[in-house]
């Protein structure tokens, strides 16, 4: 990087970039319109050579334009939605030449698109009628065209598409597109009407005073590129087809670029976005090469069991069929006998590479092998072998597809939905994917149920409540479907899947169903649960009112909430009881409904080093979500976020960040259960006079204790997380993904609260590590 520069200014506007060929002081200027406030910034230090500022509180500027070899350049806008101003500016200076302003009876809707370097088209706020405003020599003049006079029976709004070939923009509707060319002072000209989904790129320049732009159309499941020069509409430089998967939806952008072909004339490539963010280049007619983009925006991830591999599958059928069966044992011979060419040599890894037991199919001995369900922010749900990373399949989603119902539909989260035990059941698992239509909390959910093996959605649902929660419950029925609470808005639980079956199974367990909720914007968690069936309008057997039980409010002065942690689900603990030195025994404090909360002071939830550490703290709570009651609380002065967390079994680890001592730690919370202290009587155990078997329950006076230990750590975290086992026998590793994009296994013995300077032979033999100030990384 040469140079960079921040532009301020004295409010919030949309920013705008001109690149001109404008010498000031000999120096190359860009205009840069930023923050209520036209800048020239000079393009070999970045240093501003003159600002102006535009006062008007309700101005939004929506053009800067500069005539080809003028050096004065237009800044346009509207004022309070009704009211065109137009300011000519002096490049050099900055200085205001002239200021004009027309008023319009309706209200501008959208943006202006510009045609030439004097004419700008609007729309009015019904979409209904269109507005060419020309600033000729600094006066302003407009003309009204009705959008029915160029679209007969147009249903819905219209936009513009803007384009940046000159003369020419489109309009679209629900029905149609139209490009329209705009002649002399305001005459429009329909040039073109298309019933088909259409893209347009911007103008290429191919050669000395002539331009190139593409057109793509959607035509069932082909694509029609087009490209032709600017300044007639009716020849084609190039015409393709181009077959396309249904499974990338509709084309969003185009790019061209242009290459001389041997017979001197004007070859094109293109380069297109699709819905689902892949990335095409399509060249002669053909797909060149793509790349799925959509993995870069995952926004949810869940994993799916293989099958079981069943014995006695024939080899034909394991190898497609038995022509490509023969096919490899002839190329495995050609390899053998140094007769293979390099393609061949190609064949036989990639062969090798699909058998090899890490890209298998099914399911290995120890469960290792999975497949990753990604939802991305394109509606688009992957299946990713965990073996290779190969794409096993990949499905743009029908209920997060724009529809006259939903207009922003947006993907949430994903959920296993059935996980059929393989001794009981030939199904395939499912997931189910929560989306809402629409970025506000209130908008009404939308449910796909996909198989897990194929992508198929074999059911996608328009729900008629909004979704802020999603709760998997720890009840299956008799086809293994995991029973979900969505709760909505209005705090109403809905139950799925709505079975007879599924509500007799809830019902037996509606008292023991609590959940909570946490509001980091003001600071309040409260825990709810159920109290009866709806009532009013919402009426329905699924569906149940809550009451809240507690709520904890933090002084938002003082404390603002920037982190939660909880117990996974499924985490199974092998033993409650820990042996320490001396034959002694603590029992874990194991509770599913523990959570983890960490606030900074409200200066200090910015970045790292904002503040001074007087101003700084950081808190953690543990609090049991069934009752409320805060369990343990501890400051950290003189420390702030961000703060990464993992709950787990008894204990916490957290990671934030010292300002005092100017690094990153880790500190560790282990809670351990007071009130099964009195077992430890090797004979009460034997003659059975224990309370171990005795129900826990939320609402019995807690006696716990903490222990507690901070150490210092070399790292900043992406993430943290912990490793699971079936059994929960085996020693956990704290897994850490720090910033460099690495995963770092740190053993849990390191975060014991209970390391000391120097351990006892008995401790040491119990093997608890002697402390010290920072934990270990090893960096290779």
């Amino acid at each position: 990087m040469v140079w960079e520069s921040s532009l301020h200014g004295p409010k919030h506007s949309k920013s705008l970039l001109l690149t001109t060929n404008l010498i000031i002081e000999k120096d190359n200027a860009l205009i840069v319109f930023s923050n209520g406030r036209l800048n020239a910034v000079s393009c070999i230090d970045g240093e501003v050579l003159w600002k102006k500022d535009f006062e008007e509180e309700s101005l939004e500027v929506q053009q800067v334009i500069q005539p080809p070899g003028s050096d004065f350049i237009y800044v346009v806008g509207f004022a309070a939605s009704s009211q065109f101003e137009m300011y000519k500016i002096n490049a050099k200076n900055g200085e205001l030449l002239k200021h004009e302003s027309t008023a319009f009876s309706g209200r501008f809707s959208g943006e202006v698109s510009l045609v030439s370097s004097e004419t700008v088209v609007a729309l009015d706020s019904t979409g209904s009628i269109l507005l060419t405003i020309s600033f000729h020599n600094g006066k302003i003049s407009s003309q009204h065209t009705p959008v029915s006079n160029l679209l007969e029976n147009s249903p819905g709004l219209a936009v513009i598409i803007h384009s940046s070939v000159t003369g020419i923009f489109a309009i679209k509707t629900d029905a149609a597109t139209i490009f329209i060319r705009v002649i002399g002072e305001g005459k429009l000209e329909v040039v073109e009407k298309t019933n088909h989904e259409t893209v347009v790129s911007d103008a290429l320049s191919i050669s000395e005073g002539q331009q190139a732009f593409a057109l793509v159309q959607h035509a069932g499941s082909n694509i029609h590129l087009t490209v032709k020069p600017a300044h007639d509409w009716d020849s084609n430089l190039l015409k393709e087809s181009i077959k396309m998967d249904q499974q990338r939806g509709f084309v969003h952008k185009v790019f061209i670029n242009n290459y001389i072909r041997t017979d001197r004339s004007h070859g094109f490539r293109a380069l297109i976005v699709m819905e689902d963010h892949s990335l095409l280049l399509l060249q002669q007619g053909a797909i060149v090469w793509s790349r799925e983009d959509g993995l870069a925006s995952i926004i949810d991830v869940t994993t799916s069991e293989l099958p079981v591999e069943k014995a006695g599958v024939s080899v034909a059928k394991v190898e497609l069929n038995l022509f490509e069966w023969l096919k490899g044992h002839v190329l495995k011979l050609k390899g053998t006998l140094m007769l293979a060419t390099p393609e061949d040599i190609a064949a036989i890894q990639y062969m090798r590479l699909k058998s090899s037991e890490k890209s298998k199919m099914t399911r290995d001995h120890n469960g290792f092998r999975k497949l990753l369900i990604a939802l991305t922010r394109a509606g688009k749900l992957f299946a990713l072998h965990t073996g290779d990373g190969r794409i096993v399949w990949s499905h743009l989603l029908k209920s997060l597809h724009k529809s006259e119902s939903c207009r922003q539909p947006i993907g949430l989260n994903l959920h296993q939905w059935q996980v059929p035990h393989h001794h009981a059941l030939d199904e395939n698992p499912s997931v189910l994917v929560v989306g809402r239509c629409g970025p506000s909390s209130d908008a009404l959910g939308v449910l796909s149920l996909v198989d897990s093996y194929t992508g198929k959605e074999f059911s996608s649902l328009r729900l008629v409540h909004s979704v802020a929660q999603v709760i998997p419950l720890p009840y299956t029925d008799s086809t293994e479907q995991r029973l979900h609470l969505l709760i909505d808005a209005d705090k109403h639980a809905h139950l799925y899947p709505k079975t007879p079956e599924a509500i007799d199974i809830f019902q037996s367990e509606f008292s023991n169903v609590y959940w909570y909720s946490v509001d980091d914007d003001n600071g309040i968690i409260k825990g709810y649960a159920l109290k009866t069936k709806c009532s009013g309008n919402v009426a329905d057997e699924f569906c149940f009112d809550s009451r809240e039980l507690w709520s904890i409010v933090l002084p938002s002065e003082s404390e603002k909430i920037i982190t939660t942690a909880t117990r996974k689900l499924n985490e199974a603990v092998h033993t409650q009881a820990k042996l320490i030195a001396d034959q002694d025994v603590m029992y874990k404090y194991i509770s599913s409904n523990l959570l983890f909360v960490a606030t900074v002071a409200p200066k200090a939830s910015g970045e790292i080093g904002s503040v001074t550490p007087e101003e700084s703290w950081l808190v953690v709570y543990l609090i049991d979500t069934v009752t409320g009651r805060v369990l343990h609380r501890m400051t950290h002065h003189g420390s702030q976020g961000p703060v990464q967390a993992v709950l787990s079994e008894n204990w916490v680890v957290y990671h934030f960040f010292n300002l005092r001592a100017h690094r990153y730690e880790m500190s560790v919370i282990e809670i351990y259960d007071q009130s099964r202290a009195d077992n430890k009587d090797v004979w009460k155990l034997v003659v059975g006079n224990h309370n171990l078997t005795s129900p826990v329950s939320s609402y019995s006076r807690a006696e716990v204790i903490t222990k507690s230990q901070s150490y210092f750590f070399t790292h900043s975290l992406k993430a943290i997380a912990v490793t699971l086992t079936v059994k929960g026998i085996t020693s956990k590793q704290l897994l850490i993904g720090t910033i460099g994009d690495q995963v770092l296994a740190l053993d849990k013995r390191f975060l014991d609260p209970r390391r000391s300077v120097n351990p006892t032979q008995a401790e040491r033999e119990e093997g608890i590590i002697p402390l010290t100030d920072s934990l270990p990384i090893i960096p290779q």
